[in-house]
């Protein structure tokens, strides 16, 4: 749980997504759009991905959030800098070979 529901609640300027220390507290993919002069900009909020998660849902889970990184301009990968895993590798290697830009936060 490294907090991609709460930057999302930031960035939109309002409380859109449920916010939790428990891990896949996100289910399903969330989109939230902020206005701004002229411009508008669509975010996605998904669920984390855990590898290690065996349930049908965590499985289902994980295809949701890593099937959108094919869709998206721009990735905002939130993670824990001090503790890279599978997890991480897993989004990273998505990334790799899509059209979308990186941002690593």
């Amino acid at each position: 749980n490294v907090g991609k529901s709460t930057l999302l609640n930031a960035l939109l300027e309002q409380k859109l997504s449920i916010t939790s220390r428990k891990p896949q507290t996100t289910r399903h993919q969330l989109l939230g759009i902020k206005t701004t002069q002229g411009d508008q900009i669509l975010y996605v909020d998904t669920p984390g991905i855990h590898v290690a998660g065996k349930r049908a849902i965590n499985r289902y889970m994980n295809r949701n959030a890593l099937s959108v990184i094919r869709d998206v301009d721009v990735v905002i990968f939130v993670l824990d800098r001090k503790n890279w895993n599978e997890d991480d590798q897993l989004v990273e290697d998505a990334i790799q070979g899509t059209k979308a830009h990186l941002i690593i936060g």
